[in-house]
């Protein structure tokens, strides 16, 4: 091993506290670095083997137990990541195994038969190669992707059934050894794959949303207007012979800026709006105290049912020619069973 260096104590390396010296990025300094990221991604999706890829994605889809990933340091990271995804599929056990522990009696989890996949840079991470052959003999199948090409320079290879090469023109880094582009290889290079296996599956919504079932993405893909609406005692409700300046009260103690409008079957007649009563109240004047709710209420409203998708509520509220804030919720019969508000959707996280 050999020595770090010694960090100078000298005065003319210390920080000057009398004049702080605040380092800057700027523009300029950005837009060589990504031309190179750019380049040294292209040059991967142009040299990439799809023969390799395709095989890999089907050993994926094949593997007859469980799927771990493993990796070292950055590539680590990467491995923990593409476990994750490809578990929320659903279509296979899969995890991370660390390449340390695993020498420690966490390559128990391993039985014959699993897919072990190994993510290195160099092909050569002693860890890994020190994992390879323990998890052989438990019966695993092993998958290397490394940017090493297949030969001396990439043990890993030669210690696995397959091995992906992910082609890597260089690192943006300034002495070209911080992984910070063969990690976004292996990402692009990972991700991609995974979603060639959604495709092949014939991945649903529904199946995608059970593995999903909090933050934006389950609530968009689960909830149902049923889940979100109000109903019963929460409906603002009013007969169409009901006389506009009684029914102030309904209309703004519900919280939903409107009244509902049926008949004694609760079949929908239309809606009334505090909108509504503000343009009647400026054209009728004092006449407002004669007029009935249904004298004055749009009798062609925008309806949405029980069953359909909350999001889809959120959409037909924000859709032309002018959004709404709430839509009545009605059955096939044109029933009111409830109402959804874009603040219930607002609030539900959607």
């Amino acid at each position: 091993m050999g020595s770090l260096p010694v960090l100078s104590s000298s005065p003319e390396c210390a920080p000057d506290a009398q004049a702080p010296h605040r380092v800057k990025v700027a523009p300029s300094d950005l837009a060589p670095l990504f031309d190179a990221q750019r380049r040294h991604l292209d040059h991967f999706f142009d040299r990439l083997d799809l023969t390799q890829a395709a095989a890999f994605a089907q050993a994926l889809l094949d593997a007859p137990g469980a799927v771990f990933f493993t990796g070292v340091g950055k590539s680590g990271i990467v491995a923990l990541k593409l476990a994750q995804t490809l578990a929320s599929l659903g279509f296979a056990r899969a995890g991370f195994l660390s390449p340390v522990d695993a020498l420690h009696g966490d390559i128990g989890s391993l039985f014959p038969g699993d897919l072990l996949v190994l993510l290195s840079k160099s092909g050569a991470s002693d860890e890994l190669l020190a994992l390879a052959p323990c998890a052989r003999a438990k019966g695993a199948h092993l998958i290397s992707l490394t940017s090493a090409a297949s030969g001396a320079d990439c043990p890993l290879a030669a210690a696995c059934d397959l091995n992906v090469h992910l082609p890597l023109q260089g690192e943006v880094c300034p002495f070209g050894l911080a992984p910070v582009t063969s990690t976004a290889i292996q990402m692009v290079f990972g991700d991609t794959v995974v979603a060639a296996i959604m495709e092949a599956r014939r991945l649903t919504r529904d199946q995608y949303a059970s593995n999903h079932p909090a933050g934006k993405i389950g609530k968009t893909l689960i909830f149902k207007v049923k889940d979100v609406m109000k109903k019963q005692n929460e409906l603002p409700l009013c007969k169409e012979g009901d006389m506009i300046m009684d029914q102030l009260t309904e209309l703004t103690s519900k919280g939903c800026g409107c009244l509902l409008v049926v008949d004694d079957e609760y079949h929908l007649i239309g809606t009334f709006t505090d909108g509504d009563l503000r343009r009647t109240l400026k054209a009728s004047g004092p006449a407002i105290f004669n007029l009935t709710v249904g004298e004055m209420c749009n009798r062609n409203p925008r309806t949405i049912t029980a069953d359909a998708m909350a999001v889809e509520a959120m959409e037909k509220m924000e859709s032309p020619p002018s959004p709404v804030q709430f839509l009545p919720v009605v059955d096939h019969k044109n029933i009111v069973s409830g109402i959804i508000t874009l603040h219930g959707l607002v609030s539900a996280g959607l």
